[in-house]
């Protein structure tokens, strides 16, 4: 009997009851995943309305970024137009003046018109000479900092105004005749100067590599111009600094008439007692 009575009072298990007990109080864990899976289904419909959304916004947008681009790029063709125009207006009026001022020294100065015509860069001039190119570093930085900006050297691999002075006043001073950089001819009253990292040569902004062409007696004036002090300090710029150049003797180099000259001229005072 009291194994019957035993069977009886456990029909389950111990350990099915304590599976039960838990189950009950915490549930079967079904409905857990079930949550989970429906939030991550809810993010995932959140996410793909707000791509769709912002879809549907790029659409409605799109046409109006297209026509406020168009408009622009229409008014910088237009602006552009018009600064090409203006430009060629101002190289004829240039022309001009220029021929009115040869006519001018070609009337004024007799038979010294075409020396004083050659000395003022107001005539093209071809003949025999040098060229001279001068050119960034490879690795050239665009900022100094370093000697160069006390002792005048460029530690920066990049040409400065102050190194194009000193390669033309070499060669005026070694004999040239007329000197152009980048084709753009100097005269007596020509400046070369900076503005940032960029040379001006009168006024006129010009880009690296430099090529300076003077007229005078080819391999004479190289010659003297690398025995000179300017010659032997872009020689410096060379070795030390990486700055790349080379100078040749030309049979013949043609340069153009100065863009625009002023013209000055001198009159007698009255004298004081």
């Amino acid at each position: 009997m009291s194994l019957l009575t035993n069977v009886t009072d456990h029909a389950l298990d111990d350990g099915y009851a304590e599976a039960a007990a838990r189950r009950s109080a915490g549930g079967t864990g079904l409905p857990g995943r079930l949550r989970a899976r429906l939030g991550l289904a809810a993010a995932l419909l959140l996410s793909a309305a707000v791509v769709t959304l912002g879809a549907v916004q790029a659409q409605i947008s799109a046409p109006t970024l297209a026509k406020e681009r168009e408009q622009l790029i229409n008014r910088i063709q237009s602006e552009t137009a018009a600064a090409d125009k203006l430009q060629e207006s101002v190289d004829a009026l240039r022309d001009s003046v220029g021929s009115t001022q040869r006519e001018a020294l070609r009337k004024q100065g007799g038979d010294r018109a075409e020396l004083v015509s050659l000395l003022a860069g107001a005539t093209p001039v071809q003949g025999p000479g040098v060229k001279i190119v001068v050119d960034d570093a490879k690795q050239a930085r665009t900022s100094g900092g370093g000697p160069r900006e006390s002792s005048g050297f460029s530690d920066t691999g990049r040409v400065r105004d102050r190194d194009m002075q000193r390669v033309v006043n070499g060669l005026w001073q070694s004999g040239a005749e007329a000197i152009a950089v980048n084709g753009q001819r100097l005269t007596s009253l020509s400046a070369i100067r900076a503005a940032g990292d960029a040379i001006l040569v009168d006024n006129k902004p010009l880009a690296p590599p430099y090529t300076v062409l003077a007229v005078g007696d080819g391999q004479r004036l190289s010659t003297a111009f690398q025995d000179s002090a300017d010659g032997q300090y872009l020689h410096v710029l060379q070795q030390n600094y990486g700055v790349r150049a080379s100078i040749s003797a030309q049979d013949e180099v043609r340069l153009p008439a100065a863009p625009s000259l002023i013209v000055r001229t001198a009159k007698p005072g009255k004298g004081t007692s």
